[in-house]
């Protein structure tokens, strides 16, 4: 019997701990935490070519956040249709909302354009402000804390490991603002029209003013009436580009644009899972990059 025991106990010290896992409901949050906690299990939601407003509560994602030990989700309604539903029938205390494990960015963020609440009939509205916040980089570094905070306190044995990690990222993100910001500075000024608010702070950040929206409604795909009014409005000082996200339909952007004579950008909103926008910093590089060669 007591080897058995004393065999058991040595099986028991030989396995490799259980990696940390991370639940993200955007793939911005999957690259975050990736840089803070390398060693993780992260499992996004959802990826670059989908709109985060709306997803299906699907099985496997309720099994992933069964499992997680932390979630990061960007919050502010931005998941309202489907996270609360996944957080129900995972029955994770872990990843409740108030709980420890579960960070929502927005709570630790200073968001920009509050609506007041609207009905079921006027799309995604947000009544707590734009949920978007990644796309500016200073706004990350407040959430970057709220992510290193919660992981440190999961996996308490790696707390220092993660906050040397979090100050080194911290000190190289910094340094980055202050590049893309010099960089970006001939952006300043730039009009562009664009469908939803998905690049408000992004276009707050550099000084670019979004003249029109093609959405009639937030959430709503652009309409022949709608697109028609935009291009009356605008065309005594028409935009320099008409912008979409990856995940968004571009023909009717093709067609507004097509009328001032002006190019479609079709940008991503998030990290992608390849090239050239792969982690946080290269997306970063590469909106700025696009923007930049939009013609005068």
């Amino acid at each position: 019997m007591r080897i058995l025991l004393a065999m058991a106990a040595a099986v028991c010290l030989a396995a490799p701990a259980q990696a940390l896992s991370v639940f993200t409901c955007e793939p911005e949050w999957a690259a975050l935490v990736r840089q803070l906690a390398p060693d993780a299990e992260v499992r996004s939601a959802t990826h670059a070519r989908q709109d985060p407003h709306h997803i299906e509560a699907r099985p496997s994602l309720i099994a992933a956040l069964r499992r997680a030990d932390v979630a990061v989700c960007t919050g502010a309604s931005l998941e309202s249709g489907w996270l609360p539903m996944l957080q129900q029938r995972s029955g994770n205390p872990r990843v409740q909302k108030g709980a420890a494990g579960m960070v929502y960015a927005a709570d630790h963020v200073a968001l920009i354009d509050p609506r007041p609440a609207g009905s079921p009939f006027e799309g995604d509205v947000h009544s707590e402000g734009n949920p978007h916040l990644h796309l500016d980089p200073r706004r990350l570094l407040d959430a970057a804390a709220a992510v290193r905070d919660a992981l440190a306190q999961a996996e308490s044995a790696k707390k220092a490991e993660i906050h040397q990690r979090h100050a080194a990222w911290e000190r190289d993100w910094r340094a980055r603002i202050v590049q893309w910001e010099r960089k970006a500075a001939p952006l300043r000024g730039m009009r562009v029209a664009a469908q939803h608010t998905t690049y408000g702070y992004l276009w707050r950040w550099l000084g670019i003013e979004q003249v029109a929206d093609l959405e009639p409604k937030p959430g709503m795909p652009p309409t022949p009436g709608h697109l028609q009014r935009v291009l009356e409005l605008t065309r005594p000082a028409p935009p320099r580009a008409v912008v979409v996200s990856s995940y968004q339909d571009a023909r009717p952007a093709q067609w507004l644009a097509q009328q001032f004579g002006v190019p479609v950008l079709q940008l991503p909103a998030t990290v992608l899972d390849e090239a050239p926008v792969a982690d946080l910093p290269t997306l970063f590089d590469h909106l700025i990059d696009r923007l930049l060669a939009v013609p005068r």
